[in-house]
């Protein structure tokens, strides 16, 4: 048998864990992008005739209903994911962060099998529910316990990366598909794409059981002298040093104070503003989404064939696009803090905006340069989004939330995520078989109402505690000028930490004036002592939003 974590300790074991995390981040930008190629591939549609909305053969009715077909066959997975993260809300913290992920795993395993050995479009349809549960499964675990086993110094870059990642998945899916268009001599060219998915979850089974279980999970489950080992392990530390203790401690407040929110604290309207902040989780996520971004992810070979490109060169320009939008992903690991949230995603909604109306405008021509012009702006667009929306929707709401909700409340915010992306996904076929490239105008439309959203509603959070949040939405009223003065309140609130993470106004200094109530969200009656476990666990979380 192996060593207890293959014998690692310390940041060999850091890098191990984040591995593993990263391999099922991968799995899951493969899985977004590898139908976008495949719907391109002669033998695809001929194994899947009631998918082929552009088959010249048929009449327009039944183009149309080919459209539907193949907007619900790609959207079932969608589907999946969501019920996989409801389910992961009741059976995670049963279960805990490693069976979960081997639980997710072997459900991916059973539908992409199901899917590369598909010869009906039910079986099809089944297995790309069954992948989608898996996945949605993933989805809601892998963060957490990479977030929770990590340490807390990374887990601000860890965020941004986990998108990079994402998209890197999504371009080797891309790649995979463009190598198979050569083999269109056999089914081969679309099953291989779909089983290949199989070689990524081979290795998080392989590896995740043998890695350390999440302390927070550990110490939810009243196993504290395991939530201390593998603190230790960790951070390479004797288990009865001073260091993990401190780290215990604070695990065990944040768990305690984590595990009396439930989803009705999430429509109260109290002081620390539950709702208030649940709405904004829950937008943020929806923007991301209804942006557009899986028109073009899920149907990037299809798009680029609509726009005159014949051959392999749709399958190219498609791989071309994933390879661009990771490049792009790249600069906001760095930008993220230093631009700030707010900014980043003006930046982007303003710049996805002006991409999907330019889109829109050379879409209907064939004119050889409005085609040009349209390859280019599938591009930026990516580009837009990599910087201002990739990301930012997996850090945004869990720094908005307040501690005591925020696992019912980005339980929530991940549903919509979810649930957009189903409907976008649905839509896309039938929308562009229907009304072509005026598609593009109902996102551009979607961009410019993001733009004034974030800037009037979305306060800024970078280099803000758990605690200044809470003071922010505390000082502001209820109701929709509640709602306007939060952002004015983020700018004016003095910082307690600088942007280098080094502390301005100390706590004591604060509660001295009386200016901070609990971040719980419960009555001011809370004691001095819970406030200062509260400060203790926030320098925790706060490094989440800071670098080295």
């Amino acid at each position: 048998m192996f060593k207890k974590y293959f014998g690692l300790r310390g940041q060999a074991l850091n890098y191990a864990i984040s591995t593993i995390a990263g391999t099922d981040f991968l799995l899951f930008g493969y899985d977004q992008g590898v139908m976008g190629g495949i719907l391109t591939m002669a033998p695809f549609m001929e194994q899947f005739p009631d998918m082929h909305s552009d088959d010249p053969t048929v009449s327009a009715a039944v183009r149309k209903d080919r459209s539907n077909y193949q907007g619900i066959a790609v959207s079932s997975y969608n589907l999946g994911c969501f019920f996989g993260a409801i389910a992961t809300i009741f059976l995670g913290n049963k279960l805990g962060r490693r069976k979960m992920i081997m639980l997710g795993t072997t459900i991916m395993v059973i539908g992409a099998a199901l899917q590369a050995s598909a010869f009906t479009l039910e079986h099809f349809i089944i297995g790309r529910i069954i992948t989608g549960l898996g996945n949605g499964g993933n989805t809601s675990t892998v963060p957490m316990w990479q977030s929770e086993t990590c340490s807390a110094h990374k887990r601000g870059k860890l965020v941004m990366i986990e998108g990079a990642l994402i998209t890197l998945g999504i371009t080797i899916s891309y790649w995979v598909d463009y190598g198979m268009y050569f083999a269109q001599d056999t089914s081969a060219c679309w099953r291989f794409p779909m089983a290949f998915q199989i070689v990524f979850c081979l290795i998080i089974m392989a590896f995740v059981m043998n890695l350390p279980e999440s302390p927070r999970w550990l110490v939810l489950k009243g196993r504290d002298e395991d939530a201390k080992e593998v603190i230790a392990a960790i951070a390479n530390q004797d288990v009865q040093s001073k260091y993990v203790d401190n780290e215990f401690k604070a695990i065990k407040e944040t768990a305690a104070e984590m595990s009396k929110g439930s989803f009705s604290d999430l429509f109260s309207r109290n002081h620390n503003k539950n709702l208030h902040r649940t709405l904004i989780a829950y937008i943020n996520q929806m923007f991301q989404q209804i942006s557009g971004i899986n028109l073009i992810t899920y149907y990037a070979a299809t798009i680029y064939a609509g726009l005159g490109m014949t051959g392999h060169m749709p399958l190219l320009m498609a791989a071309l696009n994933g390879t661009e939008y990771f490049l792009a992903s790249l600069p906001a690991i760095w930008l993220v803090e230093r631009v700030g949230r707010r900014k980043l995603m003006l930046f982007g909604a303003a710049g996805q905006c002006a991409s999907m109306a330019i889109l829109a405008g050379v879409g209907s021509s064939d004119a050889k340069a409005c085609q040009i012009v349209g390859i280019v702006f599938l591009f930026v667009f990516n580009s837009f989004f990599a910087v201002g929306w990739l990301g930012m929707t997996w850090l945004y709401p869990a720094e908005i939330t307040p501690l005591r909700i925020r696992a019912p409340a980005n339980a929530l915010s991940t549903s919509s995520n979810w649930i957009f992306n189903w409907l976008v996904v649905m839509i896309t076929p039938p929308a562009f078989e229907n009304i072509g490239s005026n598609t593009y105008v109902i996102f551009a439309v979607i961009n410019a109402i993001m733009v004034p959203s974030v800037y009037f509603f979305f306060p800024e959070t970078a280099y803000r505690s758990l605690e200044e949040m809470d003071t922010i939405f505390q000082k502001v009223g209820h109701g929709f000028q509640g709602a306007l003065d939060v952002v004015k309140q983020a700018k004016i609130e003095p910082r307690r930490y600088d942007n280098n993470g080094n502390l301005l106004i100390a706590i004591e200094e604060v509660e001295e004036k009386g200016h901070v109530e609990h971040r719980s969200g419960s009555s001011s009656g809370q004691s001095g002592e819970g406030n200062n476990a509260a400060m203790f666990t926030s320098h925790d979380e706060e490094n989440q939003r800071r670098e080295n």
